[in-house]
């Protein structure tokens, strides 16, 4: 009978924050043509409702990060021991490609923000989809 492999946990958490900073840039950057900047908040020459879209901004990308760092976890460490079928997880490469490429498109139009303040934002948001992907890949391996 075959042993179980186990991939070092340090391993699994680096997979799932890798993944979970990608979907959350790929989600700020989708978002932005949507009108959703989380540089919004720090605006004070607009009297629209800015800080409400920008929180919104804001819970989308840690969301994405969180989840996409939970999932991630989850499915790298039930993967080692053959849990997953290979239908789902060519299902899952594909739908990571696709996200990526609409991603790509997105951030090859031309920019409504000024480019300092995107480099601005895309800094924080991978600050905050770093921390968000690892609390979600600790919380996935801890309960594991």
């Amino acid at each position: 009978m075959a042993k179980t492999a186990y991939f070092p946990r340090h391993l699994i958490l680096a997979g799932a924050m890798i993944f979970g900073v990608l979907l959350a840039l790929g989600i700020h950057i989708l978002i932005q043509r949507f009108d959703l900047y989380l540089g919004d908040l720090w605006k004070a020459d607009t009297t629209e409702l800015i800080p409400a879209r920008a929180a919104i901004a804001w819970w989308l990308i840690a969301s994405v990060a969180f989840v996409g760092g939970y999932a991630t976890a989850t499915l790298l460490d039930s993967a080692v021991s053959g849990q997953i079928p290979v239908r789902l997880r060519q299902l899952l490469m594909l739908t990571g490609v696709i996200m990526l490429a609409a991603a790509g498109q997105a951030a090859s139009a031309p920019s409504a923000i000024p480019t300092m303040s995107g480099v601005l934002t895309g800094v924080v948001a991978l600050c905050l989809g770093g921390a968000m992907a690892f609390c979600g890949a600790h919380f996935a391996l801890r309960r594991a």
